[in-house]
């Protein structure tokens, strides 16, 4: 495989650029003026046999669901090594698994994100595509949780909150509750909790519009801000999982509340809709005004999202998945 020719900053989609621009540079590593390459200096895994162990060494598993692998990154100077603790970055190759357009997952992943970012000012963690030494696509995401001095910032995911975990629940864990579920926990444990409580509902409204049927309780966290108390931490992991799985329209079993499904507005079109998340911003304590401004924003904002995705690294049958995807779930957001 060849490198690709960029024509936009692998990390913003910005046109212009060959490489990170300044931009993402100061984003991705700490500083407009840091030279570190799009261009890895190894191979994937599997595929550079003197790192085979170093590989392995380093690997943890992720979902969709449990197919991914991440491994860690420690930036140092202008170069990036693979590392067993305390890395800077988290990088997710292809997964070698039987998924359709398994090779789009790195570049899904990266357009989800900066979509989030750019187009609807969801804080998100910093995050581009990267490339092994023989051209295949990788993503990369920097951390959030170090502070200045190198220390943490304590994250605790919504799994862990809730007391979940396999051992008493099973593989399922993550998914067993509901949105409103973690509503309840957010303004338990975040002192302001109507702000981050309306970043919450921007996001389960991103994840279905988007259609992450991936956003379990393990991909939503509260971490500790500068004045030691607790907000919702960035998003991260998100991406169009139905590009690649015939998926549920939301990750939760438990959906946005226990009984969504036999309220009027689904039994009324059999699929969640715009009055099914007014009245589920409702029950978090956001007001019907405020979530249908929020939701007209969204709808506002489809066009420029589309946008991205074609300048995104996706193939062109992926974009073109990808766009009739949104389109559908937008046109189910606009049944009243």
């Amino acid at each position: 495989m060849n490198q690709p020719e960029i024509q936009y900053c692998p990390s913003t989609l910005k046109p212009g650029f060959a490489t990170y621009s300044p931009l993402a540079r100061q984003a991705l590593f700490g500083s407009r003026t840091k030279n570190i390459s799009h261009i890895l200096p190894f191979g994937p895994p599997g595929k550079d046999p003197g790192l085979t162990r170093t590989y392995n060494e380093k690997r943890k598993t992720i979902s969709i669901s449990g197919v991914q692998e991440k491994y860690s990154l420690l930036q140092v100077k202008n170069n990036l090594e693979l590392t067993a603790a305390n890395g800077t970055h988290i990088l997710k190759p292809i997964p070698n698994e039987r998924l359709e357009r398994i090779g789009d997952m790195p570049a899904n992943e990266h357009v989800t994100m900066q979509i989030a970012q750019q187009v609807f000012g969801i804080k998100t963690a910093a995050c581009a595509m990267i490339f092994f030494d023989d051209g295949s696509p990788a993503y990369i995401t920097r951390r959030f949780d170090y502070k200045q001095d190198g220390s943490k910032y304590q994250v605790e995911d919504f799994a862990t909150l809730m007391g979940k975990s396999p051992e008493r629940e099973g593989d399922d864990f993550k998914y067993n509750a509901s949105y409103l579920e973690i509503a309840l926990l957010i303004n338990r444990y975040v002192p302001a909790a109507i702000v981050e409580m309306i970043r919450f509902f921007q996001l389960v409204v991103f994840n279905y519009l988007f259609a992450n049927g991936d956003a379990h309780l393990k991909n939503f966290s509260l971490m500790e801000s500068e004045q030691g108390d607790y907000l919702l931490a960035h998003a991260y992991d998100l991406l169009c999982t139905a590009l690649h799985i015939d998926d549920s329209q939301l990750a939760l079993s438990g959906g946005l509340y226990e009984g969504d499904t036999e309220e009027q507005p689904y039994l009324k079109f059999g699929t969640y809709t715009r009055q099914s998340f007014i009245l589920f911003a409702e029950k978090i304590g956001i007001r019907t005004s405020l979530a249908a401004k929020i939701l007209d924003s969204f709808m506002n904002a489809v066009h420029p999202a589309k946008e991205m995705i074609g300048r995104s690294f996706l193939s062109e049958g992926a974009k073109e998945k990808y766009i009739a995807i949104v389109d559908d779930r937008q046109r189910r957001l606009m049944l009243d």
